[in-house]
């Protein structure tokens, strides 16, 4: 370790991965001067099925200094406009939680507004209808956001990813040892603490080398080697309201079309995920152990996938919920080493994106301060349970009883946190954001609360347009959406294009 008042220089990764390696890349391009080491192991693999992403990650693309272009080539990524969800409802049904807006306002009033009034009335369609990312992904067709018409539905596109997990983390080392961080192969046997601080000094790897640091990164997993093993930070379990303990992922063959969106279908004790990428699809049940048995929730597995399985399926054990403190001394724990929160809304590598933001801005200089270490702790608990009640959200309200899964999830207490938002939506359609730090704005939440079948009235203020003008706006912009989304690119082809495009190249929108 650095010696007392001395500026802090050694960071040590501990893991790979996804985690270890968009740590490594960022903190490789960001902190030059730094000595940046990250320890992992061969022999132990990683989970690497995150293949979903959400909106935020194309922050991270920029800051690391990545070339979209290139990274889409280098991971087999395909684009993603948003989630459809199957039989969330009633087991019979389908909304779509797509990126980016709903419509436009008229006056200070909100798109779902008015489609909460008229619903039901002649020519008001389903709210999918009423947003350009949900009707281009429908129809299969992409574009990136074009902003230079703000007035377009185009200006309102938002993307994500899909990849291959395992290649964009090999896609990241290349590029985090470019710029200097230093891979370390070895298993850690040993975690050594300073007697007096508790701090941790060093690891000792099996072949008996020892590797020290002044900042620790725990990236290790679910086991939580440093974090958890050695320094004994606990666990806070979230099973009561999240379920779901284990998931079986597989690979499949892909088939026409590549679709820019991830689907999850409920099933009856869990739910099932399929993410196409450029050269395979992604698939995997994610399921209760205590509603159905792992053979039971292969055979669902396998009989739901579009092509032939690639390999047997994985199993993957979790425990919903987070560690109590993510950052200890002088160790930060970073993606599943800090807790887990099932992907349902595709947030896993978001969280490890944010941890590192918040590493970045609390960065300790000469000594580990209290306040910073609490200030990260609190942001982390904030987040989780953010994320957590809108995960929440989506088993609660549904009208499923088909199971006793289902009638336990239908029926059960939930957070007061969450419970105060239903509340507010289902007596207004109203929506507030506790801070600008919240990820999910009042876009997704109205979208899938509509779409689980929430029984919500409208702002009484829609009153003010009268019906005939709410309707006509309505019908403006479902068709002006149809008509932008139609001329859209097919996304295997706007793939194709850029695959071959320099960056320079704008791809996406043809009006012949």
């Amino acid at each position: 370790m650095t010696a007392p008042n001395a500026p802090l220089k050694t960071i040590t990764i501990v893991g790979g991965g996804t985690a270890g390696w968009m740590t490594a890349a960022l903190l490789g391009r960001l902190f030059t001067g730094y000595r940046i080491r990250l320890i992992e192991s061969e022999q132990i693999g990683t989970i690497g099925v995150g293949e979903a992403t959400i909106p935020a990650l194309r922050t991270y693309i920029q800051l690391a200094g990545i070339d979209e272009a290139e990274m889409i080539r280098e991971t087999q990524a395909a684009f993603k406009l948003g989630i459809d969800f199957v039989n969330w409802k009633n087991g019979n049904d389908r909304y779509f939680h797509g990126f980016g807006a709903i419509g436009s306002d008229l006056l200070w009033l909100h798109t779902h507004q008015f489609w909460l009034k008229m619903a039901g009335r002649p020519g008001v369609k389903s709210l999918d209808h009423y947003a350009i990312n949900t009707v281009a992904a429908y129809l299969n067709r992409f574009a990136q956001p074009d902003t230079s018409n703000p007035n377009s539905p185009l200006a309102d596109i938002d993307y994500a990813y899909h990849f291959d997990a395992s290649l964009f983390a090999a896609y990241l080392r290349k590029r985090a040892e470019k710029d200097g961080v230093e891979r370390i192969e070895g298993r850690i046997v040993d975690v050594s603490l300073h007697p007096e601080t508790g701090f941790v000094t060093h690891v000792r790897l099996e072949d008996g080398r020892e590797v020290d640091g002044d900042l620790y990164v725990d990236c290790s997993g679910m086991r939580g080697l440093l974090i958890g093993q050695a320094l004994g930070i606990g666990y806070e379990d979230w099973n009561q309201w999240l379920l779901n303990d284990r998931a079986l992922a597989v690979p499949c063959e892909s088939v026409s079309p590549m679709t820019p969106y991830t689907r999850v279908t409920a099933r009856q004790s869990g739910w099932q995920w399929r993410i196409p990428l450029q050269h395979r699809i992604g698939n995997g049940h994610v399921y209760s152990s205590n509603h159905i048995s792992d053979d039971e929730a292969a055979s669902i597995l396998l009989a739901n996938l579009d092509g032939a399985p690639q390999r047997d399926p994985m199993q993957i054990r979790f425990r919903p919920g987070k560690r109590i403190r993510a950052w200890e001394k002088n160790v930060v724990a970073i993606g599943l080493s800090s807790g887990f929160l099932e992907p349902l809304e595709s947030t896993s590598i978001h969280m490890i994106q944010t941890a590192i933001y918040r590493l970045i801005a609390l960065f300790p200089g000469t000594k580990f301060d209290a306040a910073d270490i609490a200030e990260y702790n609190l942001q982390t608990d904030l987040e989780y349970a953010d994320i957590r009640d809108f995960i929440i959200a989506h088993y609660k309200v549904t009208q499923r009883s088909d199971s006793p899964y289902w009638d336990y999830l239908r029926t059960m207490d939930i957070p007061d946190s969450l419970a105060a938002r239903l509340d507010l939506f289902a007596s207004s359609g109203r929506f507030f954001t506790h801070g600008k730090a919240e990820l999910f704005r009042e876009e997704s939440w109205v979208q899938v609360l509509i779409g689980q079948g929430i029984a919500a009235r409208p702002d009484p203020m829609v009153d003010l347009i009268p019906d005939d003008q709410a309707l006509a706006h309505l019908r403006d912009i479902e068709e002006v959406i149809a008509d932008t989304a139609q001329r859209l690119l097919p996304h295997a082809e706007f793939i194709a294009r850029l695959r071959g495009a320099s960056p320079a190249v704008k791809v996406g929108v043809r009006f012949s």
